[in-house]
């Protein structure tokens, strides 16, 4: 890997000549300008919102029954993850430019970006094996994962640090003091980064979110088991959710692969490619705040305590609306009194 140098690289949108090379960069800032705006307005406030309403619920939950469901932690702890997510995605803000900053920040930056990225996946992965448990009972040692939920997590954290910190030595510490325009998936990391990031990152996770459906789907449940259509309908958040993650970080991870072969193939790619990248960023920011949207509005606990919140507003808009107006004596009753 230290064969590796990465200092020839830069983005196709800073090293263009010809006048139509202008065109296209002047085209391609305004579509990601426009995507980054759209995002800023309505999607992070939007996430952060949900993601602090979900905090607060299951907090409130924990302190009135001193318990917190298997299903309700690895929720909260994908929240939490999820809002890294959204903090980090403040980078973007800069866009059509890039966040100018030294080279060990950059890799700082990213260490944390991939340490939310690989627990959100890896702890949700968790949620759906509990989730194949509670229909499928287990007969084996995984009692003690689903007994123990905190001992999973716990495994989660420390698998997705020593990801996050190989991501980190990929990136690289040359020139760590010299100034650099930063993605959150550094342009200047070596090829293998996102090779690690995809393998790591969307294809073992995949396999892994493929079997438990394909288990949850073809095994024959047990006869007190509920029916299948009753099993998802009965947690809809996490089901929607995986449906979510894989559509958008398909993409993302394409686009991440891709910008690995240009690297190998020692080209820069187009402005064309560098768009296509920075609207995937995006896309995957936008899939932790729709992820935490959906948590707030289809898990039964969040939603139950919405409702219970929009209840109470209703009654006391309707006591408001029935306050007691004193009586008057008419005129003309007065009159002919």
């Amino acid at each position: 890997m230290a064969s590796y140098n990465m200092t020839w690289l830069s983005y196709p949108s800073k090293a263009f000549t010809s006048p139509e090379e202008i065109e296209d960069v002047i085209a391609s800032q305004n579509i990601i300008s426009r995507f980054m705006h759209c995002y800023i307005t309505f999607f992070v406030p939007t996430g952060l919102i949900a993601g602090t309403c979900i905090l607060i619920v299951f907090v409130k939950n924990y302190l009135q029954h001193k318990v917190i469901e298997n299903l309700d932690l690895l929720l909260l702890h994908f929240t939490i993850s999820n809002i890294i997510m959204i903090l980090l995605s403040f980078t973007v803000i800069t866009r059509p430019d890039y966040l100018t900053v030294t080279h060990l920040a950059c890799n700082v930056l990213s260490f944390f970006f991939n340490y939310g990225y690989f627990n959100s996946q890896y702890v949700f992965i968790l949620t759906l094996l509990i989730l194949l448990l509670k229909r499928f009972p287990p007969r084996t040692a995984l009692c003690k994962t689903t007994q123990r939920p905190i001992l999973g997590v716990g495994i989660v954290l420390t698998y997705t640090f020593c990801l996050s910190l190989a991501e980190a030595v990929l990136v690289g510490t040359d020139n760590y003091h010299l100034e650099t325009d930063c993605q959150l998936d550094p342009l200047f990391a070596r090829p293998e980064y996102e090779i690690v990031k995809f393998t790591f990152g969307f294809g073992i996770p995949l396999f892994l979110q493929v079997l438990c459906f394909i288990v949850l789907l073809a095994k024959e449940a047990p006869a007190d088991s509920p029916a299948l259509g009753q099993h998802i309908c009965t947690y809809p958040a996490v089901y929607v959710i995986s449906t979510t993650m894989f559509i958008c970080r398909l993409f993302y991870n394409i686009m991440i692969l891709f910008r690995a072969t240009l690297k190998l193939q020692k080209s820069t790619g187009t402005t064309k490619n560098e768009l296509v990248m920075n609207i995937a960023e995006i896309v995957l920011f936008c899939e932790s705040c729709a992820s935490l949207v959906f948590i707030l509005c289809l898990h039964k606990p969040c939603k139950d305590e919405i409702l219970k919140v929009i209840q109470t507003c209703r009654r006391k808009t309707t006591a408001s609306n029935h306050l007691e107006i004193p009586e008057t004596t008419a005129p003309h009753e007065s009159r002919s009194q």
